[in-house]
This record gives structure tokens, C-alpha cells and sequence, in this order.
């Protein structure tokens, strides 16, 4: 589907768990500072929530962190950077950026990309189309997922890998314009979904299936970036 990139074995290394910790926590200021910080009223912010939850985060974190984005304690401000490029074997990415320091976020994105090669706005988002993406899990199994998108107003939908279900339920990836996506999500909710994931994503036009020589170097490329803190979200046309 083209879909965002799986940040392979970052959840799995608990060395990690500190940068996990840290790119959630952003995502829960800046979902509560560009909407309402009350989460009922907020599908960006109900779908960090429910992440952040899955993952352990603190109580008291979570919390601190809403009132940050809601600007009641110290005062923080997050900038959302889109970069470009190719990653190695020509392969499309487009890496979103949370960052309070957009200098030093495109010095490090630089030279990160030295072994791919960083373009400039527009250069692959033409091999995108820009969707709402939700992911959500029904606690049923067998659950008719075309019903359940048709229903809520989504474009299309694809079940989650088995993986990321729990036992005896039904997980669904459902795509939507991005205009709809809020009316989508509250939608989804009514019918008994948890949103585990919202957002405005990437989804390439045409995967790339490389070898598996060039896709290990190709992965490897990625996880660098990903393990920057600034970088969010990456999306690619890898398959």
C-alpha cells in the first residue's frame, strides 16, 4: 500500500524506550496545542493518547505533557519540517520533523542523507498522495472491516497485520481524504473502534521491491534517520 515505513525492531529494543518515550510525547503537545486539548474532542489527540498508553508512558508524563501543548505550564514549541528525498537505490522518502531547533534539525537531517540524497520540496511528494490514515482495533473477530469503512465514509481500508491485534480482534487500517478525517474517526469510535493511530499520511503511488541486498542497505539507511529525536514520521515507497 505504500504505506508509512515500520520502523522495524524499534518497539521490540527496550534500549530505545527513552526515544520512544520522547517522539509520543511530542506528538501528544502538539495534537493538544493545534486542537483541543480535551481529548473528546480531539481524534489526533485520542489516538496519541491510546499510543502513548499502549507503550507504558507515565501517567504524570501524559498529563504534563497536554498541559504543555495547552500552553498551562512552561511555554514549548514544537515546528513541523517536511524533508525529501532518496534514500539508496533511488528509492522515495519524505521524512517529517517535530523539532525546536529547525537549524539543527537540517544540519543533522543532512548529513544523515549523505548516503542517499536530500532534494528539495516537491522533489518525491508527486510519488505521494496525501490521505488520513487511521488505525483502530474492534475487541470482536470476524468483523466485516468493508461495512465498518463504508459506514464511517472512508475511501478504503486493510486489515492490520496479525501482529499488531490483540487475541480475538479485529484490526483495520482505514484511508480516507484528509478533510474527512476527523468526521471518519468519531465515526469509527461510535461503531465501538479504539484508534490507535490518526493522522494526514504519505502513501506512495508505486512500491519499490529492490533485492534483498539493497533493501538491507535501504532499511539501515532509514532506522538512522528514525533514530534522530526530531524525526516523527518517515514515509517511503519501499514494499
Amino acid at each position: 500500500m505504500g504505506a508509512q515505513w515500520k520502523h522495524a525492531g524499534r518497539q521490540a529494543n527496550a534500549s530505545k524506550r527513552g526515544a520512544i518515550f520522547g517522539k509520543l510525547v511530542k506528538e501528544i503537545i502538539v495534537a493538544a496545542k493545534i486542537g483541543d486539548p480535551n481529548p473528546d474532542n480531539n481524534s489526533r489527540l485520542r489516538a496519541a493518547l491510546e499510543s502513548a498508553r499502549k507503550q507504558s508512558v507515565p501517567r504524570d508524563t501524559i498529563e504534563r505533557a497536554i498541559k504543555k501543548g495547552a500552553g498551562l505550564l512552561e511555554p514549548i514549541t514544537y515546528e513541523t519540517i517536511v524533508y525529501e528525498g532518496f534514500a539508496p537505490h533511488r528509492v522515495p522518502v519524505i521524512v517529517e520533523c517535530l523539532t525546536d531547533n529547525k537549524n539543527r534539525t537540517a544540519s543533522d537531517i543532512r548529513v544523515l542523507f549523505r548516503k542517499g540524497q536530500l532534494g528539495n520540496q516537491g522533489a518525491v511528494a508527486w510519488m505521494f498522495d496525501r490521505l488520513g490514515v487511521i488505525e483502530a482495533t474492534l475487541p470482536k473477530a470476524g468483523v466485516d472491516i468493508e461495512g465498518a469503512a463504508i459506514e464511517a465514509g472512508a475511501q478504503n481500508m486493510e486489515p492490520l497485520e496479525a501482529e499488531d491485534v490483540p487475541a480475538g480482534s479485529t484490526g483495520a487500517r482505514f484511508f480516507c481524504e484528509t478533510t474527512d478525517l476527523d468526521s471518519v474517526n468519531k465515526a469509527l469510535a461510535a461503531q465501538g473502534w479504539v484508534i490507535t493511530l490518526s493522522e494526514m499520511s504519505y502513501l506512495a503511488k508505486n512500491k519499490m521491491e529492490p533485492s534483498e541486498a539493497e533493501k538491507k542497505e535501504v532499511v539501515e539507511f532509514l532506522q538512522a534517520i528514525d533514530d534522530h529525536d526530531d524525526v516523527h514520521r518517515i514515509y517511503t515507497a519501499l514494499a
